[in-house]
């Protein structure tokens, strides 16, 4: 069986410090929530013409 303590280094490494991984999600979600919200916002008015 090879030794893997490299990879388990790496594995935990990368485990305990996510970078910016976390804040993009966030950032994007937040985002494609705020285009839907505009979207309703914008659309909701528009069959409400006289």
């Amino acid at each position: 069986m090879p030794d893997m303590t490299g990879l388990t280094e790496v594995l935990a490494a990368t485990s305990k410090d996510a970078g910016p991984g976390a804040l993009l999600r966030v950032v994007i979600v937040v985002g494609v929530v705020g285009a839907g919200l505009l979207a309703w916002f914008l659309l909701r008015g528009y069959g409400k013409q006289d």
